[in-house]
């Protein structure tokens, strides 16, 4: 049998566990200012027939991106795995230049939030904060020229054929780590 992998148009939505799904709705909507669209609350798993109570919160990113979250009141408390760094498991959102990024890093500070950067990636910067329910989040605007990205899917199959080969971040991409603005300063 010949089958053909799916057409997929976009990301429908990305679910995470919250602590409380009101806190949740409540933080998103006031310091990202997304909007809450709708709620699902279950007893029993729709997928797996399992009785485990949900209450499964919608919120609009913009771009028809939507994030979601599930509370589970019956479930051990929420937990991050010990063997993974927290920078690691992030949810990135995209502002649209540096102007809107700086903008929304002097709100969140001003929501009393710690936020880290803005940090410099080469064809984005991007900053970092946590939500209530210990998510790391990034905001990014991107910065590239469309050469750059050109380069990058040129270089990107060779780079990671030599990851899987060394496990040490090869070098094809390196111009990405110098900040101009940096290097100006100095």
């Amino acid at each position: 049998m010949t089958t053909t992998a799916p057409n997929i148009s976009r990301i429908h939505h990305v679910a995470y566990r919250c602590r409380d799904a009101k806190e949740t709705v409540q933080w998103y909507s006031k310091v990202l200012g997304m909007e809450y669209t709708n709620a699902f609350a279950e007893d029993y798993v729709p997928s797996t027939g399992a009785y485990d109570p949900y209450m499964h919160v919608f919120l609009d990113c913009g771009g028809g991106n939507v994030i979601a979250f599930f509370e589970l009141p019956n479930q051990p408390e929420m937990g991050k795995d010990p063997n993974t760094p927290a920078w690691v498991q992030h949810i990135a959102f995209e502002v649209a230049d540096m102007d809107a990024l700086l903008a929304a890093k002097d709100h969140i500070e001003a929501e009393g939030i710690e936020v880290l950067g803005p940090t410099y990636h080469g064809i984005f910067r991007s900053i970092y904060f946590f939500d209530p329910n210990g998510h790391r989040l990034e905001l990014a605007c991107n910065i590239g020229s469309e050469e750059q990205y050109a380069e990058l899917r040129r270089v990107a199959p060779d780079m990671l054929e030599e990851w899987s080969k060394t496990k040490t971040a090869p070098q094809h991409a390196q111009w990405l780590h110098v900040d101009p603005d940096a290097v100006e300063a100095e």
